[in-house]
């Protein structure tokens, strides 16, 4: 005979109680994830980073009242003005004749086209320092320079020397051997801009030049701006070959120095210190270059790290308002005003 005793079935046991009861999300307790491998490894650079800022502070051998000594003293300022020149001449003439090399390349014309690559061919090739003491030894191939009728007489000469000072053929070498790579990094962001821009452009009958350069260039700068400028700082930091000139830029002047007092560590750190800070602020020129010429394609671009402080002052400062806001306790429901 079946028993009339009724027997709760397991899923309808009460919760928590018995090993067939369902799970009540908000009982469940919440276990974050777990990153052992990626504690150690943050744990282990903190360590060296830490050993090395310690060797900095301690190791004698830095000489940091040298490094203070000579970090803004006149010769050394004024060898970082002969970089920053250096650096200005072959970044705006080396743009300007790789730009015109690119189009070049980008001609129908067979004859522009192999001159361009050509040239690109022959700059890339050769090592900077040795177009540097090249040029630096031109009047050994060239005595004087004139201006004439092609294999014709000559109306007007000078003396090379005197046309081409040490400074001058450094120019020449670095902004040749800029032009190059300039050339490659433009003609990159112009064959990135799509086709139908020119189509539309010449289809609304507006001039070739005019579509190059309100159409074609605005849009290929976005392109452009990232390698272009890594290439500028590259190009700060490699015109301390000119050293081998004996101009008295960065390098060269911290040679010197350090060749008169031996002191070659403390030298070495303040023209370290020194491109550290000029990159620095390339990059940052860089930041805000590449912002602005991405409006066309963000409308509301992200904050820049100044916002982003700025907002952060900001939340912090109404945070502090509102806990300074005193407490008006709330009456009960059936308390009469």
């Amino acid at each position: 005979m079946a028993s009339t005793t009724d027997t709760a079935p397991p899923s309808a046991a009460t919760p928590g109680t018995g090993r067939g009861a369902p799970h009540d999300p908000a009982s469940l307790k919440v276990v974050s994830a777990r990153h052992y491998a990626r504690w150690a490894a943050a744990v282990a650079v903190t360590v060296l980073a830490a050993q090395f800022v310690h060797g900095l502070a301690t190791n004698p051998v830095w000489e940091w009242g040298v490094f203070s000594d000579y970090v803004l003293s006149e010769t050394i300022v004024r060898a970082v003005w002969v970089t920053l020149q250096l650096t200005a001449y072959a970044t705006v003439l080396g743009f300007l004749l790789g730009t015109v090399l690119a189009f070049m390349r980008l001609s129908r014309s067979p004859v522009l086209q192999t001159v361009a690559w050509t040239y690109i061919w022959i700059f890339r090739s050769i090592p900077m320092i040795v177009q540097l003491v090249f040029w630096f030894n031109l009047s050994a191939l060239y005595e004087r320079l004139g201006v004439g009728l092609p294999f014709g007489p000559v109306f007007w000469s000078v003396d090379s020397n005197s046309i081409i000072g040490t400074m001058g053929a450094a120019v020449i070498g670095l902004t040749l051997h800029q032009a190059a790579y300039a050339a490659e990094i433009v003609r990159g962001g112009v064959i990135a801009v799509d086709d139908g821009q020119l189509e539309a452009a010449a289809a609304l009958g507006i001039p070739r030049l005019r579509q190059i350069r309100r159409i074609v260039l605005p849009q290929a700068m976005r392109a452009i701006l990232p390698t272009a400028g890594n290439e500028i700082i590259g190009l700060l930091k490699g015109t301390s070959v000119v050293y081998v000139m004996s101009i008295g830029e960065l390098f060269y002047q911290v040679q010197v120095v350090y060749g008169r007092n031996g002191r070659v560590i403390p030298l070495l750190l303040v023209a370290t210190a020194w491109y550290v800070v000029l990159t620095s602020l390339l990059s940052v020129a860089q930041y805000y270059v590449e912002r602005r010429y991405a409006r066309g394609a963000n409308r509301t671009p992200p904050p820049t790290p100044l916002q982003r402080a700025r907002r952060f002052l900001r939340t912090l400062r109404a945070a502090a308002a509102q806990r300074n806001q005193p407490v008006i306790p709330l009456k009960p429901m059936g308390e009469s005003r």
